[in-house]
């Protein structure tokens, strides 16, 4: 569903804009999918609404069948970008898992600001921002995609996502949109 209405207390959950995740190849222009993310945290700071820039520095315990990461990340790896900020007041979370939620105190600082609604953007589509856009529904708040400020490692899960699951979590929009509702 088109993204129809911001609640008066939303916040901009930017996942994964980091250096070491926003170097890698993705489906589709990185540079773009940042420039559309720094425009939507303006628009929410602009507003006086939370920005939340979710950083990962680890993966969650347990095996999987994907290929073993080698040496050891550059030491910038986890900065957020710097279109990004982060700025004064801003939320910075850091996440072992795919989503913002599990553990992490994410829930809490929403709750402590009476946040009722977030709107979610960021890297990988189908991975990170599609799990926290999945928590924040099972958590109770209303979600609106971002959709082109995001992109996946492969353009057929991307697509999945925003066509498939992101519409039954809640409203997707492009960044013109939400900034328009935003008013």
């Amino acid at each position: 569903m088109t993204a129809t209405v911001l609640d008066p207390n939303t916040a901009l959950i930017v996942v994964d804009l980091q250096k070491g995740i926003t170097g890698l190849p993705g489906a589709h222009p990185t540079a773009e999918v940042v420039a559309r993310a720094a425009t939507l945290a303006d628009a929410f700071r602009a507003k006086g609404l939370p920005v939340v820039l979710v950083r990962v520095t680890g993966g969650a315990p347990g095996r999987t069948e994907g290929p073993a990461r080698s040496g050891k990340p550059a030491a910038d790896w986890a900065e957020i970008v710097p279109e990004l900020g982060p700025r004064e007041g801003d939320i910075v979370v850091t996440k072992q898992q795919w989503g913002a939620f599990y553990g992490t105190d994410l829930d809490l600082q929403l709750r402590r600001r009476g946040v009722t609604q977030v709107v979610v953007a960021g890297i990988a589509t189908s991975i990170g921002v599609e799990s926290t856009a999945r928590s924040a529904h099972e958590h109770g708040y209303h979600v609106t995609l971002a959709t082109d400020a995001m992109t996946d490692m492969s353009a057929e899960a991307h697509d999945n996502s925003v066509q498939r699951i992101f519409p039954r979590l809640g409203e997707t929009g492009t960044t013109e949109e939400i900034v328009k509702l935003l008013g």
